[in-house]
C-alpha cells in the first residue's frame, strides 16, 4: 500500500462567474477575503480605512490565497446604525479604484444601496454582495443594468434590530424559501440565474441554535441550483458556543468554514485567509486522495 502524496487539489465541475471581466472559478472552493473600510466593524473597524492601508491588506490577502476581495463601507454588525449614501460612497469608491489597479483578483462591493452598487461597478467592482438580497428600492434594477454577479443574503429584520429576538418555525425551510423567492424576482427582472449566488446569512437575525441548524443542513440549499456562499468568520455564534472574544476565534472560524465546505459551500467569506485556505486545500487533497485510492482498488 503506497502513501498518498500531496498533490494539486482535484478540480470539480462548477461555474465561472464573470466578475466584470475577472473570472472567479468555482470549480474549487473560493476564498473571499473581507476588507472592511468602516470605523465600527465588529472585527476590524477603522484598521483599513485609508485606501493605502486597504490596498496593503488586500495584497496580503491575495498573497495568502484570497480569490476575491470583498469591500464593505457600512457595518452590518448587530445594532449598527445606517450610513448615508454619500458617506458610504466616500469610503468604498477610492478603495475599490485603488484595489482594481493593485490586485489581480476580482473585487466585490458589500452594499445594499443601488447608488453605491453603480459607483462601485464604475470604479471596477465585479460582484455585488447584498445583505438585503436586492430588496432596497431600485436595487434589482441596478443589478440588472450592471450585469454583474450578485450574492443574495437572507436577513431577518435589519442590523439595528435583527438579534433582539429572532424566531423561526423551521429556519432552514424559511431561509431557503426566502432565497428561492429572491432568485425568482431576479430572474423575472432579467437577471440570469448563472449570475446569482446565495448566502443563508449566518448571524443575521439568527441565534446560536438557528446558525448551527443552518450549517448542519446547508446542503439542502443546493436545490436552489446556484453557488452557496458562507460567512462564518469570527461570528458571534463562536462567542456564544465557546465564550471566546473576537480576536481569539480564528481556529473556530476555520473549523466552521470546513463544515460549510463539506456541506456544499462554494465560497467562504473570511478574515483569516491563509489558515482557511490551507485547511480547505488539505480537505480537497484528502478527498482527491480518497477518490484516487478508490479508483485504484476497484
Amino acid at each position: 500500500m503506497t502513501a498518498c502524496d500531496p498533490a494539486p487539489a482535484p478540480s470539480r465541475s462548477g461555474p465561472v462567474l464573470d466578475c466584470g471581466g475577472r473570472p472567479l472559478d468555482l470549480g474549487r472552493v473560493a476564498v473571499m477575503g473581507i476588507l472592511n473600510v468602516t470605523p465600527d466593524s465588529f472585527s476590524d473597524g477603522g484598521v483599513f480605512f485609508a485606501p493605502e492601508r486597504a490596498v496593503e491588506r488586500a495584497l496580503a490577502m491575495v498573497e495568502e490565497g484570497a480569490d476575491i476581495i470583498d469591500v464593505g463601507g457600512e457595518s452590518t454588525r448587530p445594532g449598527a446604525p445606517g450610513v448615508p449614501v454619500q458617506q458610504e460612497l466616500e469610503r468604498v469608491v477610492p478603495v475599490i479604484e485603488a484595489l482594481v489597479r493593485a490586485v489581480p483578483v476580482p473585487v466585490s462591493v458589500d452594499s445594499s444601496k443601488p447608488e453605491v452598487m453603480r459607483a462601485a461597478a464604475a470604479a471596477g467592482a465585479g460582484l455585488i454582495n447584498d445583505v438585503m438580497a436586492l430588496r432596497a428600492f431600485g436595487a434589482v434594477e441596478a443589478a440588472r443594468e450592471l450585469k454583474l454577479p450578485v450574492c443574495l443574503m437572507h436577513m431577518q429584520g435589519e442590523p439595528r434590530t435583527m438579534q433582539r429576538n429572532p424566531r423561526y418555525r423551521d429556519v432552514v425551510g424559511e431561509v431557503r424559501d426566502f432565497l428561492r423567492g429572491r432568485i425568482e424576482v431576479c430572474i423575472r427582472a432579467g437577471i440570469q440565474r448563472d449570475r446569482l449566488v446565495v448566502d443563508p446569512g449566518f448571524g443575521f437575525g439568527k441565534n446560536l441554535a438557528h446558525n448551527l441548524e443552518l450549517l448542519r443542513r446547508l446542503s439542502e440549499f443546493k436545490v436552489l441550483q446556484v453557488p452557496i456562499l458562507a460567512g462564518l468568520s469570527r461570528k458571534s455564534m463562536i462567542g456564544a458556543a465557546l465564550g471566546l472574544p473576537v480576536d481569539q476565534r480564528v481556529h473556530a472560524s476555520v473549523a466552521l468554514a470546513l463544515c460549510a465546505v463539506q456541506n456544499g459551500a462554494g465560497i467562504v467569506r473570511v478574515h483569516d485567509v491563509r489558515p482557511t485556505r490551507d485547511a480547505i486545500r488539505m480537505l480537497e487533497a484528502v478527498a482527491g486522495c480518497g477518490r484516487m485510492r478508490s479508483t485504484t482498488m476497484e
